[in-house]
């Protein structure tokens, strides 16, 4: 997992003309390293996982995207502006390589997954599990990519390492970087890039009006406070228990859109935490005060499970570490910020609102 992956704080990062994107460091884009680093030591594994184990079921269902039921007219050529400021001409969409979970998800969902002929780790829902993987850890093999011949390659500004994203374009593929998606508002601009890109703008249109319908009908149901209640506070920790990193989510951190919602408040960015991730101290978890935690599914395994978590320094102190209560969601789809965004704020609104088993 890219940690959906697609994080990259706001910060200018540097770039070679004509080379396409160097990794920024921006929303999440600190902790792409990390991401790295914890998965070539840990696997993403170990420990058990005692929270929430309906919706672990219901997300272990729900790891598969739901195409457009219209099929993709491609309208090519198509020339576009890369976010890296390239202008990327497309002629063909018969051979796509996204370099990223979440924009293999928007593919996919257009309907083009077909012409899918590759995937980075991040993809992990059920229909490009038998895709070959072209990325090391969180890093692009150009070798890998160009040994398939695409004939469009999608990535955004997280993808690295410059070189690699420089060797593919040098051998002549068409090459679109995407911005990142960091809150609820970026998932129809999204879309409609990578359709655009793609030359489905109609799909892509009805995809987004799909997609904001959805997430709109589920935040209806996120439930007001009671009366004489505030609204519950949540911290989002990214854990990788055996590489030792323990993190705590401030305000760029990328979860604050979906924690606010689903009708919270992103602690870490209510205690003044500014950046992206800070490590986890007894002192910052005691500002944050958090009625709840949200960590994605795998970090929660690598710790032991909520039995594990507690044990983190200054968790157990806490309202939610006393009360155990732990939203846990699956890692390649949290924070991916598009078609599927409505089941995990939908996860999200049914683990937060619920303690000891019955709804608040």
């Amino acid at each position: 997992m890219r940690f959906s992956q697609d994080f990259a704080p706001p910060g200018q990062g540097s770039r070679r003309p004509g080379r396409g994107p160097v990794r920024t460091r921006g929303p999440l884009g600190a902790l792409t390293a990390v991401v790295a680093l914890a998965l070539a030591l840990t696997g993403c594994g170990g420990g058990t996982d005692t929270a929430a184990p309906a919706a672990r079921s219901r997300s272990a269902a729900a790891d598969r995207v739901e195409p457009l039921t219209t099929a993709p007219k491609p309208q090519l050529p198509v020339t576009v502006k890369s976010a890296d400021g390239a202008e990327v001409t497309i002629a063909s969409t018969d051979r796509i390589v996204p370099l990223t979970g979440s924009l293999s998800e928007i593919v996919f969902t257009l309907g083009l997954g077909k012409q899918v002929v590759a995937r980075d780790i991040t993809a992990t829902f059920e229909q490009a599990a038998e895709l070959p993987v072209v990325t090391r850890a969180h890093d692009v093999s150009a070798e890998s990519v160009l040994s398939l011949k695409p004939t469009v390659v999608l990535a955004d500004t997280t993808t690295g390492p410059a070189e690699a994203i420089g060797q593919i374009r040098d051998a002549g593929i068409p090459l679109v970087v995407v911005e990142p998606a960091k809150a609820l508002a970026d998932v129809g601009p999204r879309i409609d890039t990578v359709a655009a890109a793609l030359g489905v703008p109609d799909s892509g249109a009805e995809l987004n009006a799909r997609t904001r319908s959805r997430i709109e009908a589920v935040q209806k149901s996120a439930p007001a406070p009671a009366d004489g209640h505030e609204k519950p506070r949540v911290a989002f920790l990214y854990l990788r228990g055996s590489a030792s990193v323990y993190l705590l989510g401030g305000r760029e951190s990328g979860a604050g859109s979906l924690i606010e919602a689903a009708g919270a408040v992103d602690a870490g960015k209510a205690s003044g935490l500014k950046k992206d991730f800070t490590a986890i101290t007894s002192e910052a978890l005691a500002k944050a005060a958090p009625d709840a935690i949200l960590v994605m599914s795998k970090g929660l395994e690598s710790v032991g499970g909520v039995d594990g978590l507690v044990k983190i320094p200054g968790v157990a102190e806490t309202p939610a570490g006393m009360d155990r209560r732990i939203v846990s969601i699956d890692d390649g789809v949290l924070l991916n910020y598009g078609p599927r965004t409505d089941r995990v704020l939908g996860e999200l609104i049914a683990q937060l609102h619920r303690k000891n088993g019955a709804a608040e």
